[in-house]
């Protein structure tokens, strides 16, 4: 059996719920394959990791570009920073994108946001041999919603996807390290559940809220999704992280 660590770090026990919902839609794993540790507070650990096969970081209402950091957010920084070089297969999403970039010495900046809704993610050439993404469509649909972005890669960072309203879409940092601006997390209840809870936080204007919402239902997101799924298979070692050559499953 695999086990996979989701660190959550915003604030709500309901949205944390229904986040959780989101991703063991998306993965694939079972309820007893993901444990669930929120960094919802100053004294909130992520604590060990002994025994975990992989780490997903969830995404944050929180936004690296803010002026001024609460010492809730720097210490979520301080426990994120953790993770970057560890061994473990790690994926961020979302506010993790940005948060990766900036740790390692990118550029940020409020360039390219995107309302909720549906985006169009397209691999580049690196992003078609990468061990997560070599079997998906060179374009694919997703679920969105930020205010912020990366603008230029860190060091070492290696652009997987880009798109036609976000420039940086996925990223690898180092060979157990990736993350996605998309919510590969998410299906239309999800996005849907996600806009409920943070209506106010600057991801779509209020009178456009039901005209979203008709729109989720057509978003196609099985690829998005099967980002996730890919990486609960490298977690599983049924694909190898450095790309070596293996059998891929058929897609379903």
């Amino acid at each position: 059996m695999v086990s996979v660590l989701l660190i959550q770090p915003r604030q709500g026990e309901a949205v944390a719920a229904a986040e959780r919902r989101d991703f063991l839609q998306a993965t694939g794993l079972k309820p007893q394959e993901l444990t669930s540790r929120m960094l919802d507070t100053t004294t909130s650990r992520i604590g060990s990791l002994e025994g975990f096969d992989g780490v997903i970081v969830g995404g944050s209402p929180l936004n690296a570009t803010n002026f001024e950091y609460s010492d809730w957010q720097r210490h979520v920084h301080r426990e994120l920073s953790l993770l970057i070089n560890h061994p473990l297969p790690t994926i961020f999403v979302c506010y993790g994108n940005t948060f990766l970039t900036f740790f390692s010495g990118g550029q940020i900046g409020r360039t390219h946001p995107e309302d909720s809704g549906a985006t169009t993610v397209l691999l580049t050439d690196a992003g078609k041999r990468d061990v997560l993404t070599q079997d998906l469509p060179d374009s694919f649909t997703s679920f969105t919603g930020h205010t912020e972005n990366s603008v230029a890669p860190a060091p070492g960072h290696v652009v997987l996807a880009t798109g036609p309203t976000c420039p940086i879409q996925m990223l690898r940092a180092n060979k157990n390290t990736w993350s996605v601006q998309f919510h590969a997390d998410m299906d239309a209840v999800g996005m849907k559940n996600r806009m409920d809870f943070y209506s106010n936080y600057g991801y779509f204007s209020p009178e456009d809220y039901d005209r979203i919402i008709a729109e989720l239902p057509s978003v196609d997101s099985i690829y998005a999704n099967r980002v996730l799924r890919n990486f609960v298979e490298v977690c599983e070692g049924i694909r190898v992280a450095d790309g070596a050559e293996h059998q891929l499953p058929e897609l379903n």
